[in-house]
């Protein structure tokens, strides 16, 4: 019997594809960890949990590479490393994470999924020409976000709103710069190896800073809820579904393991609603739709222009 459904199992993840299976892991559980993310910050400082978060991760992905001998990276390998750990951990994550405290995390999973804008727009003012399905792209996804905050104009009174919105903006355009010099300067270092580091040496920065701000909290006086929304932040946030991004990246076309980008914030948001009561009206729900298609007109306008240039070599 056991071995009826072993081979069961296997027929069916070889029919599928274990790419395809890890595509779809990402594309639930990174929507996911922005319902954890707000859970934790309710309770605790959010820089804080992101640092708790981040230096689990790190020291998992450490010692699971120590164990295998790997080789310790060298020279400017640690550069780039120290570089992308600021980026996109220090201010993308520990940001986003912050983010979620004042704002819903339907809204944080919209913002975050607009990080291919910020890369047409750090492009265009580094001399590249747009192409005019990217400039389209960006107009539906501004109009998209418009129709978002239409129902949100009169929450930006508040100064922990605006504060929100601001600083998850900050998250995605760090994340946007951290994905272009990760273009420009990637190396042939273990890239699970390399993630674990970035994670460990962003925690010391942010416990460093949270530290020397006085906005830390006594480990003994943060609650078992928060604990809980580490623990999910680091199995399926920082861990496995690290793993299965880079793995679907790794074997994917780049059209197709990007599909994570405009589920996540999907998901975020119904689970938002359901578990928070956060607001999901007609204008968020049509709002989120049309800048996610402009984002998806911008994506594919990048991953031509990328084919296009290939082509020409």
């Amino acid at each position: 019997m056991r071995t009826k459904i072993k081979n069961a199992v296997s027929s069916k993840v070889n029919s599928i594809g274990l790419p395809i299976l890890a595509l779809c892991w990402v594309s639930l559980f990174w929507g996911t960890t922005w319902i954890a993310s707000k859970e934790g910050v309710k309770h605790m400082p959010a820089l804080q949990l992101a640092a708790i978060r981040q230096f689990i991760g790190g020291f998992l992905y450490i010692s699971f590479f120590l164990f295998k001998k790997t080789p310790w990276p060298k020279g400017k390998q640690w550069k780039t490393i120290i570089i992308l750990s600021i980026l996109n951990f220090v201010l993308s994550n520990g940001l986003s994470t912050w983010g979620v405290k004042y704002i819903s995390s339907g809204l944080g999973a919209i913002i975050g999924a607009i990080v291919p804008l910020w890369i047409v727009i750090i492009s265009f003012f580094r001399g590249e020409r747009l192409a005019r399905l990217a400039v389209i792209g960006l107009i539906v996804s501004f109009g998209g976000i418009c129709l978002i905050f239409y129902d949100h104009l009169s929450d930006f009174i508040k100064p922990d709103f605006r504060f929100g919105i601001f600083i998850s903006l900050i998250s995605t355009l760090t994340w946007a710069f951290g994905t272009l010099y990760t273009k420009k300067k990637a190396a042939s270092f273990n890239p699970y190896f390399s993630l674990g580091l970035q994670m460990f040496l962003s925690s010391i920065l942010l416990f460093a800073y949270t530290g020397a701000t006085g906005t830390s909290v006594a480990l003994s006086s943060i609650p078992a809820i928060s604990w809980w929304s580490i623990a999910y932040l680091v199995v399926f946030g920082s861990v496995l579904t690290f793993i299965a991004f880079i793995y679907a990246l790794q074997h994917l076309p780049a059209q197709i393991s990007s599909i994570y980008a405009y589920i996540n914030p999907i998901i975020a948001v119904i689970l938002g609603a359901v578990i928070f009561g956060e607001t999901l009206n007609a204008s968020i729900a049509i709002g989120g739709g049309v800048t996610l298609f402009g984002l998806y007109m911008v994506n594919y306008s990048l991953r031509k222009g990328r084919n296009q240039k290939v082509a020409n070599k």
